[in-house]
């Protein structure tokens, strides 16, 4: 090695460090996690479904990889809380989950960078009183089910209904109230059209009124908020831009109305 070399060598590997810190600065990795079931037509558990659309094309538009990890609701939550992964997704609000992560817009999210919207379902079995007119639920005789660790929890009990929250699948959920152990159970949208549709079509049916209509957001951890500001923002700001775009929008209203006909 010449001497002229081996004097630029340091140099060059200095520089070679700053280019590859630039680099790896410029394409973070965040962890993502979700809940590891299919809830059509936002995700599946081999990454698939809308969220999963809109969120690879965020990824191509900021530059960030994100990796998935499916998991319980409610341990996804938890590891969320503990800033174990940097973010989870399709989350509702409300005022207790800001403990949990942050939301676009913090303690008022921006509904222009939701990633979904949808609603909950009241569902009875055929022939039982139990009635909800979107503002007062009526001949409750029992317990209303609800999945472990969903936002619904709270909406019921704050109207001092008694829930059982002993289920962590929507089948599950069904079956409890076609055996009547529960009086009625709230089921996510995409949930109700399985029950509408579905084997135990004979033997429940879904209220017409939504109990309620949410908005689903990307929420990141405290720790990187805190670490990344910029970054988290920018990730919130591709949601919104990815959500509002013609192509999106087109693909959505297909991948709805293609669940709505019960051929996916």
């Amino acid at each position: 090695m010449s001497a002229t070399l081996r004097r630029l060598l340091p140099l060059l590997l200095a520089a070679g460090c700053v280019l590859a810190g630039r680099a790896q600065a410029a394409a973070p990795t965040l962890t993502l996690c979700f809940e590891r079931r299919d809830v059509l037509p936002w995700r599946t558990v081999d990454h698939r479904g809308l969220n999963f659309e809109l969120l690879d094309e965020v990824a191509r538009r900021t530059g960030v990889t994100f990796v998935y990890r499916g998991m319980p609701w409610k341990r996804c939550l938890e590891e969320l809380k503990a800033n174990m992964v940097d973010g989870a997704f399709s989350v509702s609000f409300n005022p207790g989950r800001e403990e949990v992560g942050v939301f676009p817009g913090g303690a008022s999210p921006d509904h222009s960078k939701r990633m979904n919207g949808d609603g909950y379902m009241l569902v009875r079995r055929r022939g039982s009183p139990i009635d909800w007119d979107g503002k007062e639920l009526r001949h409750v005789d029992g317990r209303i089910g609800v999945q472990l660790g969903y936002s619904i929890g709270e909406f019921l009990k704050s109207r001092n209904v008694a829930i059982d929250e002993g289920s962590q699948q929507a089948d599950e959920l069904a079956q409890k109230l076609v055996s009547g152990r529960i009086a009625a159970a709230a089921f996510g949208g995409a949930d109700a059209e399985r029950v509408r549709h579905g084997p135990f079509a004979r033997q429940l049916e879904v209220l017409p009124v939504p109990l309620l209509q949410q908005d689903y957001y990307l929420v990141l951890s405290h720790a990187l908020v805190e670490r990344d500001p910029r970054l988290a923002n920018r990730v919130w700001d591709a949601v919104g831009v990815v959500h509002a775009s013609p192509a999106y929008v087109r693909r959505n209203k297909a991948a709805i109305d293609a669940v709505m006909r019960g051929t996916r």
